[in-house]
């Protein structure tokens, strides 16, 4: 799915950013006392070095809200002005209510509609897709999309190929209309056909077989997954180029989903840019699924690096499988 920039005069534009992280701080060092693996071989296979790990006490929507507020401060808005709100969760605090009403209830919004999107780390993409989508056609005007996640709490602790991978975060964004290009397209996909390649086996309709953790907690095979992802982010990174009839040239920055530092990197190289030019956060964060993309960008534009009128292309790629992007000019 494309949403091209000529189908409309009113744009969804950034006006705020936001992010958290919970205070706990597990290293690769700390995971070597846990699990057979080292703090080299973290390194050198995905360039992780830390992840933060949600408090025992610490819900997804905790980590929502503190983002959201951090957002709405630097977009100026009262959450009462906004009229949608859209939660990218793969984590969600209860089965139902959705997060996302859970958040509104805590920011003091009361009548906008508020939902939950899951599309596991393509989440916020997609998430911003659909947000993008209502500004567009004119049925919001400020909008609040938020990727928040406890992966830990679906983590086996003693599957060292998935727990050296993950943490824990929230990030947020701001989105109000605009005659100015802001969000100048979005595309989503998804391939049912790879759900076993990474998944979580069991869920609310389809009970554990077994008591094994392993039923209730992810499993991934990472070679496949590393391949079709790689193959499968620079697709979109053209279709998304040429949509717009842009060079990759004309990119000032890349935000990309924080998996894997080897495919940040060989993304970025095959669209041309420079290694700096990508927004790196997985040596600190490790993989936060719908979370690290509006992260990335928050602590982007938060330490001056994103500059107003700059073009940048985020994307991600997430179980299922999920993936997509997004071309703003910020």
């Amino acid at each position: 799915m494309t949403q091209n920039p000529s189908q409309s005069k009113q744009y969804s534009r950034i006006i705020g950013t936001g992010g958290y992280l919970p205070e706990k701080i597990l290293t690769n060092v700390d995971l070597e006392k846990m699990v057979e693996t080292s703090d080299e071989w973290i390194r050198e296979r995905t360039g992780i070095e830390q992840r933060h790990i949600a408090a025992s006490d610490e819900t997804t929507c905790d980590l929502a809200e503190k983002a959201a507020r951090q957002a709405l401060e630097a977009a100026n808005m009262q959450p009462e002005e906004l009229d949608l709100i859209v939660l990218a969760t793969t984590t969600p605090d209860k089965i139902f209510p959705s997060t996302a009403t859970m958040l509104q209830a805590r920011l003091g919004n009361h009548g906008a509609p508020a939902f939950d999107v899951q599309a596991v780390c393509a989440g916020f993409v997609y998430a911003l897709s659909v947000a993008d989508q209502f500004i567009r056609t004119g049925s919001a005007s400020k909008v609040l999309v938020v990727g928040a996640e406890t992966i830990s709490r679906i983590t086996n602790w003693q599957d060292r190929n998935t727990c050296v991978l993950f943490g824990d975060g929230a990030g947020a964004v701001v989105l109000e209309a605009s005659e100015e290009p802001g969000i100048l397209s979005t595309h989503i996909h998804a391939d049912g056909q790879y759900e076993e390649l990474l998944h979580v086996p069991s869920g609310p309709s389809k009970q554990p077989k077994t008591d094994d953790i392993a039923e209730r907690t992810m499993q991934m095979k990472g070679n496949e997954v590393f391949k079709v992802a790689v193959n499968t982010l620079s697709r979109v990174a053209k279709e998304t180029l040429e949509a717009n009839g842009m060079a990759k040239e004309e990119l000032d920055w890349l935000v990309p989903h924080q998996a894997n530092l080897r495919i940040i990197k060989a993304t970025a190289k095959k669209l041309g840019l420079k290694d700096n030019q990508a927004v790196v956060t997985v040596n600190r964060h490790a993989n936060t699924s719908s979370a690290s993309v509006p992260l990335a960008l928050n602590e982007a534009v938060r330490d001056g690096r994103i500059q107003r009128g700059e073009t940048l292309l985020l994307e991600a790629f997430g179980g299922g499988f999920t993936w997509g992007s997004a071309l703003i000019k910020y």
